[in-house]
C-alpha cells in the first residue's frame, strides 16, 4: 500500500512538472504577445515586442531598475508602480511587498511580464543611472574566498556616487552559464577617486557571477557595469556610530571611512567586523590607516571560533555578542549594518534591546 502511495504521488508530481515545463515552452516558443508599448511617467514611451519581463525590457532600453538578485525575484528591490497593464499581484511577489505598496499598485518589475500595453511610474533619478565600459585592471587576493576588484573607467571616464551606494555588474555568458546575469555589488572605493571602482567580492559555491569573477575574469578584460544605486549613506547627524559587518559587508565601509577621510569626520565610529576564524579577517592594515587619521575611528575585529593554534587574542564569539559586551546602552547612537539578512536582524534586534532608536538603524541587506 505504501509503495502504491508513493508510486502515485510521484506519477501525479512528474505530471504536473511536465505540465509547468510545457507551459513554460509554449510561452517562451510559441506564444507571440505581439507590438506592446510600455508608458513611463507619462512621459516616455516605449514600443517593444511583447513577452519578456518588465524589468528586462527597461535594461534593454538602458533604464536600469535596482535588482541585487538579478531578475531571479529572491531580493524584493526592482519595484515600480505599475498603473495599468500589470495584470494580478503574483504568488512569487507578495512576500516583498506590503499591503500599502499592493493597495498602491507597487510590483517587482521582474516578476511583471510585459503582455499587452502597460503603464508604469518610476523614480526620475532612475533615468541618471548610466551603464559604464570598464577594464579590469587589479584582482587582489583578501582572503581565501574574497578579492577586491578594481575597474577602470572608460566610457564615461567618470562616475559621481555616494560612499554606501552599489553598482550592478554584468556577468556575461561562460561556461557553465547560458545567459547573461546582473548582480549587485557594493562600491568599496574612495567616492573622490572617480576613474575606477572597486568591489569585494566573495566566492559563493555555485554562484554564477562570483564563480566567474573567480575562474574567468582576469585583469584586462573588458567588463561592463552600471549604477549607482541605493540609499545606504551616512546620517548628517554628529550621532556616535556602530558599524557591524562580515565577509564582503566590509565593502560599503572602505568606501564610507574614506568619506570620513576626504571631510575631515570627527564623528565617533567603532567597527566590529565579524569573521568564523582568523582566516576570514582582511584588511586589517587598511582599517588601522584609518584609525591613525580618524580621531574617533576605531575597528574591532571579532573572531567567533578561532582556530588552534592562531594566538589569536582579540574578541571571542558573535559579532553582536561583541556589541553587547561593549555597550550597556545605545541610547542616543545610530548603527550601520552590511551583511546577510540574518545578521542583519540579529544586530537590529541587539541594538533596539540596548536602547537605540529603530529609526536610527541603518542597513544594506545582501540578497
Amino acid at each position: 500500500m505504501v509503495i502504491d502511495f508513493l508510486l502515485t504521488v510521484l506519477i501525479i508530481s512528474s505530471i504536473g512538472a511536465a505540465l509547468a515545463l510545457v507551459l513554460v515552452l509554449c510561452e517562451k516558443y510559441v506564444v507571440n504577445y505581439g507590438p506592446c508599448k510600455v508608458t513611463i511617467n507619462n512621459e516616455r514611451e516605449l514600443d517593444i515586442q511583447g513577452g519578456s519581463p518588465l524589468l528586462t525590457v527597461l535594461r534593454d532600453e538602458k533604464i536600469f531598475i535596482p535588482s541585487a538578485c538579478g531578475g531571479r525575484g529572491t531580493c524584493g528591490v526592482c519595484k515600480c508602480i505599475i498603473k495599468t497593464g500589470g495584470g494580478p499581484v503574483l504568488p512569487t511577489e507578495t512576500p516583498f511587498l506590503t499591503k500599502e505598496e499592493q493597495a498602491a499598485d507597487v510590483r517587482l518589475s521582474c516578476q511583471v511580464k510585459v503582455r499587452n500595453d502597460i503603464d508604469i511610474e518610476i523614480p526620475e533619478e532612475l533615468f541618471n543611472i548610466r551603464e559604464y565600459e570598464t577594464v579590469c585592471t587589479e584582482i587582489e587576493e583578501l582572503t581565501y574566498d574574497m578579492r577586491r576588484f578594481r575597474f577602470e573607467l572608460k566610457e564615461p571616464p567618470m562616475i559621481k556616487f555616494t560612499a554606501g551606494q552599489f553598482i550592478q555588474l554584468l556577468c556575461p555568458k561562460y561556461k557553465g552559464s547560458s545567459e547573461e546575469v546582473y548582480r549587485a555589488y557594493s562600491i568599496a572605493s574612495d567616492p573622490q577617486q572617480n576613474n575606477f571602482i572597486d568591489l569585494i567580492i566573495r566566492l559563493v559555491p555555485n554562484g554564477i557571477c562570483t564563480t566567474w569573477c573567480f575562474d574567468y575574469l582576469k585583469e584586462g578584460d573588458a567588463v561592463k557595469l552600471n549604477g549607482p544605486y541605493g540609499d545606504f549613506r551616512l546620517s548628517d547627524s554628529d550621532a556616535p556610530m556602530i558599524f557591524v559587518a562580515g565577509g564582503s559587508g566590509m565593502a560599503p565601509f572602505v568606501s564610507i571611512l574614506s568619506e570620513m577621510q576626504n571631510t575631515n569626520s570627527t564623528r565617533r565610529a567603532r567597527y566590529f567586523f565579524g569573521g568564523n576564524t582568523t582566516k576570514d579577517l582582511c584588511m586589517a592594515e587598511e582599517m588601522k590607516a584609518f584609525e591613525d587619521v580618524l580621531e574617533g575611528f576605531e575597528f574591532i575585529p571579532v573572531v567567533a571560533t578561532p582556530e588552534e593554534g592562531s594566538n589569536w587574542t582579540g574578541e571571542v564569539g558573535l559579532v553582536t555578542e561583541a556589541v553587547q559586551r561593549a555597550y550597556p546602552d545605545l541610547s542616543g547612537y545610530e548603527g550601520y549594518l552590511c551583511g546577510s539578512p540574518g545578521m542583519i536582524d540579529a544586530a537590529a534586534k541587539v541594538f533596539t534591546g540596548l536602547g537605540m532608536s529603530e529609526d536610527k538603524i541603518y542597513y544594506d541587506k545582501f540578497a
